[in-house]
């Protein structure tokens, strides 16, 4: 079962990669320089939280009447769906995060070398993780035993610690009335009423999402990104992928709203996942890689989950930091982002194997981030499943991850089209290479044991070429 769910979403995160219109490079000059400087992070982290954490379950999902195995209710009011969402929507009155503690996650986050970060401020659910007028469901509710507005605390943390600082937040909001009018059935993840033939009912929350996009782009000081989530909430003309299956037109007028953002937050990076144009300054596959051969030629990002689930699951399995850091090299190699997800746990606490994976991966970091930060991919290298290869300037970095139970080899094979033009190095060590140059390169390491490195997942060799 956790096999099929995992495939699904797998599946869904390819679909989520192509934006049925063409990608549109942005024209404002501040938006065009900060996505430069964000093009240059290249790791950052997600986090989902939510009242839904308090039952350990996919986030939000299980209110959605759809036959699909992620929104498959579960415990004892499963067969109720009323009784069931009656009560999940009373975790409001159970939610108190005790351990919650921002700073201990920008530390964190800063000592593994991530340099941007994505709170999830409401999820499809419509629980607000932050203080809004526009609805009582909400953390800060004085029926929420909470007391704490994170989203404040996260920005604050994360902003003081140098980070690029983005929101998520969802367009469908299924506790709205607006949205899911009680008037009728809610049968999937869409609006449940035509919004043309209640025109007022649709604009009424069109004006609801704009006030809560207001407030958080003019309450939580300087904001870099605006992530927006749930792209079947979109213009009907739109060209549209086989998962947006709405026979209503839901356009929710980005431009409006975007205008409004960059009024009050000028330069903002605005992500209108999985629609593309104008408003998805850059796009995110989720769960999934696109292969090298796609030579993407736009601004992208991986957002990928550290354990299996999005949200707060107990006991779930957690990737190792040699496959996180794997996977950040295949992404940046390929020229992406890599935007990974910890879900912390009702309490406000992240598992103890995050951060022990946080701290193995800065302190390869520390050392290999030279070959990371503010690379590009490299045109003329194919990867293997070991060799991975970014570039700055004239500057070409090859990451060398070893198999699992191997130590690192004497000599090395290395298919690279011109001939050096420096020494070829490694970084965090005076160990020198020697080589040959033949229509490729064969280097040589003579004693890894003095360059310290041997017990690193992997390393990197450098040399200048243009």
């Amino acid at each position: 079962m956790r096999f099929k769910f995992l495939l699904i979403l797998s599946l869904l995160g390819r679909l989520s990669a192509i934006a049925q219109d063409p990608y549109v490079a942005p024209k404002d000059s501040l938006v065009v320089k900060k996505l430069e400087h964000w093009q240059d992070l290249k790791f950052g982290l997600l986090m989902h939280w939510g009242t839904y954490s308090q039952w350990g379950i996919v986030e939000s999902w299980s209110l959605c009447n759809e036959d699909e195995d992620w929104c498959k209710r579960r415990g004892p009011y499963a067969n109720d769906y009323e009784l069931y969402r009656r009560k999940y929507e009373e975790l409001k009155f159970t939610f108190r995060p005790s351990k919650f503690n921002a700073q201990k996650w920008a530390d964190a986050a800063s000592e593994a070398g991530m340099k941007y970060v994505v709170f999830t401020t409401k999820h499809h659910d419509g629980f607000c993780m932050f203080d809004t007028k526009e609805t009582d469901y909400k953390i800060t509710s004085q029926e929420c035993p909470a007391d704490l507005d994170p989203t404040d605390a996260i920005t604050k943390a994360f902003r003081n610690k140098g980070f690029f600082v983005g929101l998520y937040f969802s367009k469908p909001d299924w506790h709205c009335p607006d949205y899911w009018w009680p008037y009728f059935a809610t049968p999937d993840r869409n609006v449940n009423y035509s919004p043309s033939k209640y025109p007022e009912k649709w604009s009424a929350y069109k004006q609801f999402t704009y006030n809560q996009i207001q407030e958080l782009t003019s309450q939580y000081g300087p904001i870099d990104l605006l992530w927006l989530d749930g792209g079947w909430v979109r213009p009907k003309q739109q060209k549209n992928p086989s998962w947006v299956n709405s026979p209503y037109n839901q356009d929710i007028d980005m431009a409006s709203l975007a205008e409004m953002a960059r009024k009050n937050q000028p330069g903002i990076l605005i992500v209108d996942r999985s629609v593309g144009g104008e408003f998805e300054n850059y796009w995110t596959p989720e769960q999934h890689i696109p292969p090298q051969e796609e030579k993407l030629d736009y601004p992208w990002e991986t957002c990928m989950t550290m354990a299996n689930s999005w949200s707060y699951v107990p006991n779930d399995q957690y990737k190792s930091s040699k496959e996180i850091l794997k996977n950040l090299a295949t992404i940046v190699s390929r020229g992406g982002n890599y935007l990974l997800n910890i879900a912390p746990s009702p309490e406000g606490e992240w598992d103890e194997a995050a951060y022990q994976n946080l701290k193995e991966i800065g302190q390869w970091m520390n050392i290999h981030g030279e070959a990371i930060y503010g690379t590009s991919r490299h045109e003329l290298i194919t990867q293997t499943d070991q060799y991975f290869y970014t570039q700055k300037g004239d500057t070409v970095y090859c990451i060398y991850f070893k198999k699992d139970g191997e130590n690192y080899p004497k000599y090395f094979p290395i298919e690279y089209p011109r001939k050096p033009e420096s020494e070829v190095h490694i970084l965090g060590t005076d160990a020198k290479v020697s080589y040959e140059w033949k229509n490729g390169m064969n280097w040589t390491v003579n004693d890894w044991k003095k360059t310290g490195l041997e017990n690193q997942p992997a390393v990197v060799f450098y040399f200048k070429c243009r």
